[in-house]
This record gives structure tokens, C-alpha cells and sequence, in this order.
């Protein structure tokens, strides 16, 4: 898959754009990458449900967990499937809802200066190689094409939301991920 940036857009994704997003405060620098996982019906892969989530589209009695979030408005930059394929919901230059009350390094807010990616995924098994691959080819772009970000600011959800938030969970390979950003 060829992948590249052009005008805040990954060029090589699908594009499906989410209303649950907004401007940036001026003179906000991109800077942190905050990774994600996320799974509708919970542990299930491959549906619709998280496009329609994100699109507030989701039929909120197609599944009883769906009633639970019924009503949020949610949204990340990018969706990164089981197989590695890539959707865009957000412009990077726009703010994504997806950290919500959240802090890094004593500064909150972090959907204000921060880009979010969801791996379809769940905290109790292993995300695949595909994602892993996907998730490397975007991330050294997003360094690439906004210089604040670098490598010491990619966090997982839980690390700067912690006793709320627990993703990517523990079977995400931080080590593995840190390493192929270094190839």
C-alpha cells in the first residue's frame, strides 16, 4: 500500500469523513500520537459499527452494548482494521474526539494538539501483523510531516487518561512498534 500526506490527508486510505470534529486552537502544533483500540460490537472485528460510530450513524439497537454509547460523538484520524487496511475520519489540521479528559506531561486537552489512531482491536489479544505494518508506515509520515511530533510523544489512551482509559491494552507491542519506527 503507498501511502503519503498531502494537505493534511493520508493519501491511500479510504475517506469517510466524521462530523464529530472541529478546528484546532490557533497556533496549535500537532505534536503528540495517541494510540487506540477499539472494537463494536466489543470483540468482534470486521463490521460496519465503528464507521458508523464515528459517523453517528451506529443503530444503537442493533446490539445491546450499543445503548451504552448511544449518543457519544466520537471521531479519531484514522481507523487501522484487522488486516491493516486504513480509514481517515478526520483531516490531521482538524481535532478528533477521541482522548477526551485527558493530560500529557501536565498540559490537558490533548485532542487540541494530538492526532488519534484506533487499531480495531480489543485489550485481550494480540493486534496483527498487518496493523502493525500499517501503523509503522503512517506513524513515520506523521513524524515526517509534523515536526513537534517525535517519537518520545506516542502514547497509548491509557497513558494519559489512566484509571479511565486502558487502550491500546496490554497486548499492544509497544516494544516491537518503537523498534520498527527506528528501521
Amino acid at each position: 500500500m503507498e501511502l503519503s500526506i498531502t494537505n493534511d490527508i493520508l493519501v491511500g486510505a479510504d475517506i469517510i469523513e466524521s462530523p464529530n470534529q472541529n478546528a484546532r486552537p490557533d497556533n496549535t502544533d500537532i505534536e503528540l500520537l495517541v494510540i487506540h483500540n477499539i472494537s463494536l460490537p466489543p470483540g468482534e472485528f470486521g463490521s460496519l459499527a465503528i464507521r458508523q460510530f464515528f459517523c453517528n450513524e451506529l443503530d444503537c439497537n442493533a446490539h445491546p452494548f450499543y445503548g451504552e454509547i448511544a449518543g457519544l460523538q466520537v471521531s479519531a484520524h484514522l481507523l487501522i482494521d484487522r488486516q491493516g487496511a486504513i480509514t481517515q475520519f478526520v483531516p490531521f489540521s482538524n481535532r478528533a474526539w477521541h482522548a477526551g479528559e485527558s493530560e500529557f506531561c501536565g498540559r490537558g486537552n490533548c485532542n487540541d494538539y494530538s492526532i488519534g489512531i484506533e487499531m480495531e482491536g480489543t485489550d485481550f489479544e494480540p493486534f496483527t501483523e498487518s496493523q502493525y505494518l500499517s501503523l509503522t508506515a503512517v506513524t513515520k509520515l506523521l513524524l515526517a510531516a509534523y515536526p513537534a511530533m517525535s517519537a518520545d510523544k506516542i502514547v497509548g489512551h491509557s497513558d494519559i487518561a489512566p484509571g479511565r482509559k486502558t487502550d491500546p491494552g496490554p497486548h499492544f507491542d509497544w516494544g516491537r512498534y518503537r523498534q520498527s519506527l527506528a528501521s
